[in-house]
């Protein structure tokens, strides 16, 4: 692939690429921008590798996660909505809309089921493509998304 190429193909793919990383992120806006810049340094230096058989925004979501997660384990993961509310970044994108609930209760999740969650309901793929973007199988990705989803219905009282 050339730089060209590459660069036309992160441009169509930004946006969904910076909303995919904010949604992980939990409205940290500094985060997921600086998680973007990573992984698409990183998608850029391995771009000669790239085969064009599979979707171009499926193997850079494949690597955003697999940042997202390195990052993550760095960080420790929160157990209840107080304790994250607790660590709200004032950089939240959603801060003071709708979706800080949604935000707050991801960021006790754990990274994986956060994960499949993301994908699934925000970024609008199946689970055969998760299983792919996440490296597991089709029923890990449904129990995280069962588990996930029975997660936010217990904290956010669905």
């Amino acid at each position: 692939m050339t730089r060209e190429q590459f660069i036309t193909l992160v441009k169509r793919e930004q946006e969904a690429l910076r909303g995919f990383l904010l949604a992980l992120c939990c409205g940290n806006k500094s985060d997921a921008d600086d998680l973007a810049q990573d992984a698409l340094v990183k998608a850029y230096l391995s771009s000669a590798g790239y085969q064009d058989r599979g979707r171009f925004r499926s193997w850079l979501f494949k690597i955003a996660h697999n940042t997202f997660l390195n990052h993550r384990a760095s960080l420790r993961t929160v157990a209840t909505l107080d304790e994250a509310r607790t660590l709200t970044s004032p950089n939240a994108a959603d801060s003071s809309f709708e979706h800080q609930s949604l935000y707050l209760a991801l960021r006790t999740l754990p990274p994986k089921e956060r994960s499949a969650i993301t994908l699934y309901y925000l970024s609008g793929y199946d689970i055969k493509e998760i299983a792919a973007i996440t490296d597991t199988s089709e029923d890990a990705v449904k129990k995280q998304l069962s588990r996930g989803r029975d997660k936010l219905k217990e904290r956010l009282k669905l």
